[in-house]
């Protein structure tokens, strides 16, 4: 198997979350920093205009979205697994909430000026300026919350994730922390960084205690690489054979010209020739003059898919 590669930022709470879930699978892995904000031309070489952070990338193949990029580290190593039998089901629909909930209610949170201080302190006013005009084109017309809801509905949800842990269940749903552990943390270790606003943890001891063991998992092991190696790694890769069952709900056949983006925010498509339509992930095949011929992944659920032409 060709190396994992993540393209991610220090500070991203998703980047964190995947960084998280390396650590805890023990495997190692290529580090390509990418920019906090757009232009971002090497990473959308890649995935055609995704814009997301991170993108983990295999050889020629390109996964969008911490929940795909789990089932994939998932398959690659299948020890210790982020979905215990007993709790998966839970564990995903619980991901989900921390994955759209939970962290925009943290973000809308946090970036009060006291918490923007804490964690965009080093940001000069003209970047400042850039980074809130290119959050803006994200998130687009997604619905925000108002401080004063964010607040009452973050004490809440706080309350309740305290309440999950026992000292027999150390982790959210049981005593070996799954996918569910690793969505809340991150929205939860953003919270911590902004050290101005973070006192509303203060009351969850719990909550704390367990924040801590998580941040004991670490990263794993990473190693640096330059933003151009890893379109060169695409370039002279193939991408992995395709053998998963084909489910069309949307007229479309393997091969057939589509679209594909988010169903929430970052509505960016990308387009190509279809390659994967599964019950759980969607891939297109597409080509690019730095990148060579690379298929680009998504899951299924969160994303759209269009039938082209």
């Amino acid at each position: 198997m060709s190396d994992i590669i993540l393209h991610h930022y220090p500070s991203s709470p998703f980047a964190e979350k995947a960084r998280m879930m390396l650590g805890f699978k023990k495997l190692a892995w290529k580090s390509v920093t990418i920019p906090v904000i757009m232009p971002k031309p090497n990473l959308t070489a890649l995935t055609g205009g995704y814009r997301r952070t991170p993108v983990m990338q295999i050889g020629a193949d390109i996964y969008c979205d911490t929940a795909l990029i789990a089932d994939v580290l998932e398959r690659i190593q299948p020890s210790p697994t982020l979905y215990p039998p007993a709790t998966e089901g839970e564990s995903r629909t619980l991901a989900q909430w921390a994955d759209s909930v939970l962290f925009w209610t943290m973000i809308t949170y946090v970036f009060q000026p006291a918490g923007m201080q804490d964690v965009m302190g080093r940001f000069t006013p003209e970047q400042l300026k850039a980074f809130g005009a290119d959050r803006a084109a994200l998130r687009g017309n997604a619905q925000r919350l108002s401080l004063a809801e964010a607040t009452g509905a973050l004490t809440e949800y706080l309350r309740r994730l305290e309440h999950m842990f026992t000292d027999e269940r150390p982790y959210l749903l049981g005593r070996h922390p799954g996918i569910a552990d690793f969505s809340v943390y991150h929205c939860l270790w953003y919270l911590q960084n902004a050290r101005s606003v973070a006192g509303i943890l203060d009351a969850r001891p719990r909550l704390v205690k367990w924040i801590a063991r998580m941040a004991e998992i670490g990263h794993g092991t990473s190693e640096p690489l330059p933003e151009q190696q890893a379109l060169e790694i695409a370039r002279n890769s193939s991408a992995a054979p395709v053998d998963l069952p084909f489910v069309d709900i949307h007229g479309a056949a393997p091969g057939d010209q589509v679209s594909i983006m988010p169903s929430d925010y970052g509505l960016d498509p990308v387009e190509g020739e279809l390659v994967i339509a599964s019950a759980s992930e969607l891939a297109l095949r597409r080509h690019d003059p730095q990148a060579g011929s690379v298929v680009v992944h998504f899951p299924r659920i969160g994303f759209q898919m269009k039938k082209l032409g």
